[in-house]
């Protein structure tokens, strides 16, 4: 005899107590009545069949099941198997009516509902009711004819939408990204999702060769897919995949696809349909390709993909029309002030072109933050159903409220840049201290930056970097250990940055951004200094921690990017930055000099905190053997920090860089690789630019 659910529920429970319980205490665990719980344990004998275990129950003392624990643990598995749910639970067996109905593509008998779900079929009659409206909505109707019953009518492209909107509301992508991870499965989320009535409508099988293919085809524009749009893109595909197993296939509807342009997404999309026809040895229809392409173009991503520019060309001018309608209906008054936020411009047209590629073609999309949106910018979202109705006026399509959410983001953050110009706020120039400027407030700035990103500008400072000319530039420090300059502004903090100290930076960032930027109270000859002392400073800094590291003559150059990150910083975050950026750099035309005999690589880049200049060559001091290197046998690496100090930095770099082809005697003195012999070269001629630097005070 098979077990209902609430007889699993009540043998669990007992399975987990280690001492007898109540008949009571079982009827509140599970949220029944204590009459149910008796009527259930009527037939717990017939449940135990099978297994060396015994149902106790003595009054005054409690129930409570006998036996050895490898029964028992036995029992435990076979009432934790399968898809149980409680069928007091309205809202859970409707949707699992739903579940049903989109499972077999149509509706059996209701006696059959009543069996499976244990109700009786006038709950089923009326649990279907209940959900018509929901089926409506993706275009499944249900219809009673009397004789014929009960049936329900849609096409293949309806259920595809229904499944997926059934997925949307009951999925968080948390779950899949738990359960796909690049680390493999986790065992705990997989079973939870197997389990669930959404991994009865994914095979999980087809989810995960179906990213595999994702990853395999490796461009841009999936890549930079939002976790959602990524997650829909997915499920998306598996639908498809698995209607098309069971020779189930959209009817091809030629309505729409005429208006649909064979472009980049629309190449992607056959990108990715030859790479799943190959992973699953099918053949996709060529309607799928444009459902694809549609999905991608309706997509939000991380990343908005500028043209060469890093704008949008303006040439649309239905669109800037558009654009500047709906800012009106925002609110007529502050328009013009907000057509003067480019910011907000670009990021309104980047959000648009995906929005109404939605609409046009009746797309979904989730907002898992709408209901916080609506309670914490109940004004902002009220106005946006403002400029909702003249997106709706423009598709002819009425725009959801998920819509209305993300609009709201965006009209949200101009509001917000606006306030902040009317209050005259500007960014704060603050400090990072620690003994060496490079370890502790390396990783306090990258945690103020995600904190407080764009309200201050952040530099880091080793404790005797704290010149007078640093100090007329900054507004205030952060500092990890006592400083010898009491009577600048300072707040002292815990290096792991605890709440109170972020609370105390909050409140010199509110204190600075409102006050005018902070003047230079020096006369010029004493600014005059200052710099001097910052280009000294920056000079030392270049000769003391110049290397020269050797490496295998068969190095290749790939291998010898991850080998100058690893040499120029400890972090393996910063040697990819540095590795990232000298790449690009070098994409963009070709840094080895076979003329000149070395290459120099060169960026400026967030992977290091100061100037830093060293040099590479082969152990045996001849040629890199690697083609892409054109017989060279040196490389030269000069990285300068992202930082306020760029001219001075590119200044000192820029000589260097003429001293390398100007002064034969220093690459002379590099060829025989001594590394002290090279620093003193270094240093003599770094003192020619630092008097001539001097002399043009003069």
């Amino acid at each position: 005899m098979e077990m209902t659910t609430r007889m699993k529920q009540i043998l669990q429970l007992l399975l987990q107590e280690s001492a007898a319980v109540s008949v009571k205490y079982l009827a509140e665990q599970i949220g029944v009545s204590r009459r149910t719980v008796q009527r259930e344990l009527e037939s717990v004998g017939a449940s135990l069949k099978g297994y060396e275990l015994t149902f106790v129950s003595k009054t005054g003392v409690g129930i409570w099941i006998e036996g050895s624990e490898e029964e028992k643990k036995r029992l435990l598995a076979a009432c934790s198997a399968g898809n149980d749910y409680d069928v007091s639970n309205r809202e859970e067996r409707r949707k699992r009516l739903i579940l049903e109905i989109l499972k077999e593509k149509g509706l059996r008998k209701l006696y059959y509902y009543s069996s499976k779900f244990e109700v009786s079929e006038a709950t089923v009659s009326a649990d279907l009711e209940a959900v018509e409206g929901w089926l409506a909505h993706y275009g499944l109707i249900v219809s009673r004819k009397p004789g014929s019953g009960i049936s329900i009518a849609g096409s293949e492209e309806n259920y595809r939408r229904a499944i997926r909107g059934f997925i949307d509301e009951n999925i968080d992508t948390g779950i899949m990204k738990e359960v796909y991870g690049e680390d493999g499965y986790d065992l705990s989320s997989y079973r939870f999702l197997k389990k669930s009535s959404i991994g009865q409508i994914l095979n999980n099988d087809i989810v995960q060769r179906v990213m595999d293919s994702m990853t395999r085809v490796g461009h841009n524009r999936v890549l930079t897919l939002t976790e959602n749009s990524y997650v829909g893109l997915v499920i998306h595909i598996s639908i498809a995949i698995n209607r098309i197993r069971k020779n189930e296939v959209v009817e091809y509807d030629e309505n729409w696809k005429q208006d649909l342009p064979e472009d980049e997404d629309y190449a992607l999309a056959e990108l990715i349909v030859k790479e799943l026809e190959r992973e699953f040895a099918i053949d996709i229809p060529q309607v799928e390709i444009s459902y694809i392409c549609l999905h991608l173009k309706g997509a939000k991503h991380e990343k908005i993909q500028w043209n060469q520019d890093a704008q949008i060309e303006m040439e649309n001018k239905e669109l800037q029309q558009l654009v500047n309608d709906m800012i009106d209906a925002y609110d007529a008054r502050q328009a013009y002030l907000m057509k003067q936020d480019d910011g907000f411009i670009q990021a309104l047209l980047a959000h648009l072109q995906p929005t109404l590629i939605r609409l046009v073609y009746g797309m979904q999309i989730q907002n898992p933050v709408l209901e916080d949106i609506k309670v914490s910018y109940p004004d902002i979202y009220s106005r946006c159903e403002k400029v909702a109705q003249v997106l709706e006026a423009y598709t002819g399509k009425a725009v959801p409220e998920q819509e209305i959410g993300f609009l709201t983001v965006h009209f949200g953050a101009a509001m917000v840049r606006l306030e902040g110009r009317k209050e005259k706020i500007r960014k704060v120039q603050a400090g990072v201290i620690c003994s060496s400027g490079i370890g502790i407030s390396r990783l306090m700035s990258s945690k103020l930056e995600k904190l407080f990103h764009g309200r201050m500008e952040i530099t880091a400072y080793g404790k005797h970097d704290i010149t007078p000319y640093i100090m007329s530039r900054t507004d205030f420090f952060i500092s990890t250990i006592p400083i010898e300059q009491p009577d600048i502004p300072t707040v002292f903090v815990n290096a792991l940055l605890n709440d109170e100290d972020i609370e105390q930076i909050r409140h010199m960032i509110r204190k600075y951004e409102r006050m005018p930027k902070k003047q230079k109270e020096a006369d010029e000859f004493s600014m005059q200094l200052e710099e001097i002392n910052l280009v000294a400073s920056q000079i030392n800094t270049v000769i003391k921690y110049m290397e020269l590291f050797r490496v295998d003559n068969q190095i290749s150059f790939g291998e010898l990017l991850i080998a100058i990150g690893e040499k120029m910083s400890p972090y393996s975050d910063c040697q990819e930055i540095i590795r990232e950026d000298i790449l690009r750099r070098e994409q963009i035309a070709s840094q080895v000099f076979a003329e000149f005999g070395f290459a120099l690589f060169h960026a400026r880049t967030k992977g290091v905190m100061r100037p830093a200049f060293s040099i590479c060559m082969t152990k045996d001091l001849g040629a890199f053997a690697d083609a892409y290197f054109k017989g060279i046998r040196i490389v030269f690496v000069m990285l300068a920090p992202v930082d306020g100090n760029a001219k001075i930095n590119g200044d000192i770099m820029g000589y260097i860089s003429s001293m390398l082809i100007e002064e034969y005697e220093f690459m002379d003195v590099v060829l025989k690789g001594d590394v002290q012999e090279i620093r003193n070269a270094l240093s003599r001629n770094l003192k020619k630019y630092f008097n001539k630097y001097i002399g043009g005070f003069s």
